[in-house]
C-alpha cells in the first residue's frame, strides 16, 4: 500500500492537468495583443495598386497609408502621410505637405517622389490597373492612363522637395482628400518593386513576406494561402507609439456558418459577417456580442450587354422589373439589408436618388414579349454566376424561382471563388453575375461613375454617350445640388437602360468579442487597425 501511493498520486496529478481548461486562441489574443479577424476571402493581391476586393483593401489598410486616412464613422478625410495641405482659391491645386517622420518598414524616408512614382506606375498602360480612373482628376492623368500621352511629366504630378507634393488637377473636385485615402493612392516603395521585376510587372514576388516593404501601421509577416495574413506592429511607422496592436491575423473564412462556430470557440475576435438565421438567437441571448452596422454598399445584377440576349435592353430591363426587392432582403438577410431600388444608397453624402425600380411584373412580361420571348418561350436557360458564399447564392435561387414564376425565364446558378467570380466578370467571360460594390467614400459617384464607358470597373460592356456626358458634366459642376440633379439624371438612364439592376443595399452585421474597443461603425467597410486595443 505504502509502494502505491505516488502512483496514485501521480495519477491525480495527471488528472487534475487533464481538467484545465486551455486558453483559446482569443484569450491569448488579448493577452499578446493580437486581433484575430475573419476576412471572408483569400487575398488575390497585396498590391495596393491591382486591389479591386474589398477584403484585399482590409488588409492594404494596415500594410499601406497614403495622403489621407478615413475617419471610420464620418468618412471624412484625415491627415496620413501628409501631415497638412494647401487648396488653391480655384480647387485645382493641391499641396501636400509630408510629415518628416514618415518612415518606410526599413527604415527608409517616405518622400514625394515615392507618391510621385506610385502614381506614375498605376497610370502606365502596362499595369492593367482597373483602378486608375481614381486619379483621372490629376490633370493629364486619364490621357497618361490611356496612353495617349507618354510623358509623365505632362501629368500633374509635381515634386517640389522630398517633403512637398503638388498636384494640379483637371477640374476641382470636392471630394479629392477622400480619394488620396483610397489604396490606389497608397505608395509603393520603388526599390522593393524594381527588385523583383519592372515597374509595369504584375504578379511578382514584391509582395511576399520577406520581401514586401509598406509605410503602413503594420508589416506583413505571414501570408499562408487559404489559412491566414500576419501583419505584425511596424516600428518604424511614425505614428508607432500610439499602436495598440502588436499583430493582426486576418482568416479567409469563405462560410459565415464556418466563421461563427470559429467565433464561439474562441478563435477569433471579429467575424466577416453573420449567418442571417442566426440573428434573432444573437439579439435574444447575446446581444452585446452582434453588430448591425450601416454600410454604403450595393448588391447588383451585372448583365453582359455584349451577349445575347442582354444586347436588347428589353430583355434587362424586363428582369429588373421582376425583382421583389423586400422579399429578398427578408428571405436571405432576415431584413438586415434594405431593398434596393436603386443605384445609389441612401445617406450617400446628402444625395437624394431618382425614383427606382419597384417591382411590375405586368410590365416586365410586356417587354419580354416585346423582345420575342413571350412567357419566357425562345430565351435559353441563362447561367448567373454568383459568389460561392452563404448569403449570394442563396439571393441566386430567390431570383430563379422569381423569374421562373413570374416570366418564364430559367436561369442555372454558378458559384465561383472570389478571385475567379471577379475576373470572369472583368473579361465579360459571362452572361449575368450578381456583384457587390462598396463605396470608397460617401458620394454618390463612387457607385455611378463605375459605369462610365470605358471605366476599369465597368464589367458589362455597356457605354452610354448622354451617360458620359452627365457624369462629365457632374464632374465640372461646383454646386452641390446642381451636380446632384445631374448625376440624379444619369442614374434615371442607368436605371432605364438596365445594365445593371440593383437588389439589396448594405448592412454588415457580424459578432464582436467584448475585448474589442475603439471599432467604430464604418460606413465604407474601413476600419484603422492602430486604433484598435484588447482590453480583459
Amino acid at each position: 500500500m505504502t509502494r502505491r501511493l505516488p502512483l496514485l498520486a501521480l495519477a491525480a496529478t495527471l488528472l487534475a492537468g487533464g481538467c484545465t481548461r486551455r486558453e483559446t486562441p482569443a484569450e491569448e489574443g488579448i493577452r499578446t495583443h493580437t486581433l484575430l479577424v475573419g476576412n471572408q476571402n483569400e487575398p488575390a493581391t497585396l498590391d495596393p495598386a491591382l486591389i479591386d476586393a474589398a477584403t484585399d483593401q482590409n488588409i492594404a489598410v494596415a500594410l499601406y497609408e497614403g495622403l489621407t486616412v478615413l475617419d471610420e464613422k464620418t468618412t471624412r478625410p484625415l491627415p496620413g502621410v501628409a501631415e497638412r495641405w494647401d487648396i488653391s482659391p480655384d480647387g485645382l491645386t493641391y499641396t501636400f505637405h509630408l510629415r518628416p517622420s514618415a518612415r518606410w518598414s526599413n527604415g527608409d524616408p517616405v518622400t514625394a517622389d515615392d507618391f510621385a512614382y506610385s502614381f506614375q506606375r498605376i497610370l502606365t498602360p502596362g499595369l492593367g490597373a482597373v483602378y486608375a480612373y481614381m486619379l483621372w482628376p490629376i490633370q493629364n492623368a486619364e490621357a497618361f492612363n490611356a496612353g495617349r500621352i507618354t510623358d509623365f511629366r505632362q501629368v500633374g504630378v509635381t515634386v517640389v522637395d522630398p517633403l512637398t507634393l503638388r498636384l494640379t488637377l483637371a477640374l476641382p473636385t470636392p471630394y479629392l482628400l477622400a480619394l488620396a485615402a483610397h489604396s490606389t493612392w497608397m505608395p509603393v516603395h520603388r526599390a522593393t518593386v524594381e527588385k523583383f521585376g519592372r515597374m509595369a510587372d504584375r504578379d511578382t514576388a514584391w509582395t511576399r513576406p520577406g520581401n514586401l516593404v509598406s509605410n503602413g501601421p503594420f508589416t506583413l509577416t505571414e501570408w499562408r494561402s487559404n489559412a491566414r495574413v500576419v501583419v505584425s506592429r511596424n516600428p518604424h511607422y511614425w505614428d508607432a507609439a500610439h499602436n495598440h496592436l502588436e499583430r493582426v491575423i486576418f482568416f479567409p473564412i469563405e462560410k459565415a456558418e464556418v466563421e461563427e462556430l470559429n467565433f464561439r470557440a474562441g478563435q477569433l475576435h471579429l467575424t466577416f459577417a453573420l449567418p442571417p438565421s442566426k440573428i434573432a438567437a444573437y439579439r435574444q441571448e447575446s446581444p452585446g456580442l452582434l453588430r448591425l452596422d450601416p454600410l454604403l454598399y450595393l448588391l447588383y445584377l451585372n448583365f453582359n450587354t455584349t451577349k445575347p440576349p442582354f444586347t436588347d435592353p428589353r430583355v434587362r430591363r424586363a428582369l429588373a422589373l421582376a425583382i421583389d426587392h423586400a422579399a429578398i432582403s427578408q428571405r436571405v438577410y432576415g431584413g438586415a439589408n434594405p431593398p434596393a431600388e436603386t443605384i445609389s444608397p441612401p445617406d450617400c453624402g446628402g444625395y437624394t436618388p431618382p425614383p427606382g425600380l419597384t417591382p411590375d411584373y405586368p410590365a416586365a412580361r410586356a417587354l419580354l414579349a416585346e423582345a420575342g420571348f413571350p412567357g419566357g418561350r425562345g430565351l435559353p436557360p441563362i447561367a448567373l454566376q454568383v459568389l460561392n458564399d452563404d448569403k449570394v447564392p442563396k439571393v441566386a435561387e430567390t431570383l430563379q424561382a422569381m423569374w421562373q414564376r413570374e416570366l418564364g425565364v430559367s436561369i442555372s446558378i454558378e458559384p465561383y471563388e472570389q478571385k475567379t467570380w471577379i475576373q470572369n466578370q472583368q473579361t465579360l467571360s459571362h452572361t449575368l453575375g450578381l456583384m457587390g460594390w462598396t463605396a470608397d467614400y460617401a458620394d454618390p459617384i463612387t457607385f455611378l461613375s463605375i459605369f462610365a464607358g470605358g471605366g476599369g470597373n465597368n464589367w458589362t460592356g455597356w457605354s452610354n454617350k448622354e451617360y458620359d456626358i452627365l457624369i462629365v458634366q457632374a464632374a465640372y459642376t461646383a454646386d452641390a445640388q446642381k451636380r446632384f440633379a445631374i448625376l440624379q439624371r444619369a442614374e434615371a438612364l442607368l436605371l432605364q437602360q438596365a445594365p445593371v439592376a440593383p437588389v439589396v443595399f448594405g448592412a454588415r452585421t457580424y459578432l464582436i468579442h467584448p475585448a474589442v474597443r475603439n471599432w467604430a461603425p464604418s460606413p465604407v467597410g474601413i476600419h484603422r487597425y492602430q486604433l484598435v486595443e484588447l482590453v480583459p
